[in-house]
């Protein structure tokens, strides 16, 4: 991304974080319809260590992990209502607190000190998280941190939104959806998010291109991208079945669902059975 588009998205970002306008709004139907609202979990925001905010159920039983990477210039704060909600349908969120998590390192980070509390006696966490099951996702900058991330092996599936050039999506370990905004003219899909979803043929990949999007529109709460982010990490890290029939099969939700301008699923996906 060159500087003056970096300097466009952060000001963008930190505008709609001050004022708390959310992005232009998108259809809610379809698969957004269930998979947007709020999951059972009451929700805490914490510090994890010093370098990633954790937002997770209040009360810990066992959960997967989501590590979250922030776009270029924000923190967790611009994304709060999205990591409030994927933490309320159960998962334990870890969100570096950088504004440059394209390398993927500092989202790992966060999955290697989960993992370490996850056996340390005393530790709130100990025996609470699910360490077989570990997503990857982030906006922009952090969803190239995503893919990045994506690449090693404690990562099992992972959701680029509207991703930067960092990463290889051929070295993606588990299955991974890419997500797209139809209006956006910082990261373009057909130029910059498409030739990675081809390139990901080593396994199961979705692309979807959400119908009216921006570049902020995953800003904030998510906007249109919220429901299809929490099915998707619903399905493959929690084992909700009811979450399958959105991507999978001859029924797919998601490309049934007119909010999306796009939808394409690799052979692989293909093969995945549906419902």
């Amino acid at each position: 991304m060159g500087r003056l588009r970096a300097r466009i998205l952060i000001a963008g970002m930190v505008a709609l974080a001050t004022v708390g306008i959310a992005p232009a709004a998108t259809a809610e139907a379809g698969i957004a319809s269930r998979w947007s609202e709020p999951g059972p979990y009451a929700v805490t925001v914490e510090a994890l260590d010093s370098t990633h905010t954790v937002y997770r159920p209040s009360r810990l039983e066992k959960h997967p992990v989501i590590l979250w990477g922030n776009g270029t210039g924000a923190g967790p704060k611009v994304y709060d209502g999205l990591l409030r909600h994927l933490a309320s349908h159960g998962f334990v969120v870890a969100a570096a607190d950088t504004p440059n998590a394209g390398s993927g390192q500092e989202m790992l980070a966060g999955a290697t000190t989960l993992i370490a509390e996850n056996s340390r006696p005393g530790s709130p966490y100990q025996g609470k998280i699910d360490t077989a099951h570990i997503g990857a996702t982030g906006h922009s900058q952090g969803g190239g941190g995503a893919i990045a991330a994506g690449a090693d092996a404690r990562v099992t599936t992972t959701i680029p939104i509207e991703p930067g050039p960092q990463g290889s999506a051929a070295a993606l370990k588990g299955p991974s959806f890419f997500l797209g905004g139809q209006f956006d003219t910082i990261v373009v899909p057909g130029l910059l998010v498409v030739p990675r979803y081809r390139q990901a043929d080593q396994v199961p990949a979705i692309y979807g291109e959400l119908g009216g999007a921006t570049h902020f529109t995953p800003v904030g709460d998510g906007g249109g991208f919220r429901g299809a982010i929490t099915a998707w990490f619903r399905f493959w890290l929690s084992g909700d079945e009811g979450a399958r029939a959105e991507f999978f099969g001859p029924s797919c939700g998601l490309c049934r669902d007119g909010a999306w301008s796009d939808v394409r699923r690799n052979a692989k996906a293909l093969a995945v059975p549906g419902a």
